[in-house]
């Protein structure tokens, strides 16, 4: 039998760009990634949304 592995982040954020698009992949609280793909002008927008909350 396999050894079961505990289901983590996977590591840390990681932002790609691939052809057109930028592809942001968020490692999740209990396991998996969650994988977006986002156009220039979506992540740019999304940038100063979070510029926003941060400052």
């Amino acid at each position: 039998m396999a050894a079961m592995k505990p289901r983590t982040g996977d590591g840390p954020l990681e932002v790609v760009k691939e052809g057109r698009g930028i592809i942001i992949r968020v490692p999740l609280e209990g396991g998996g990634r969650l994988v977006v793909e986002l156009s220039p002008d979506e992540a740019t927008t999304l940038g100063d949304g979070l510029q926003a909350v941060v400052a």
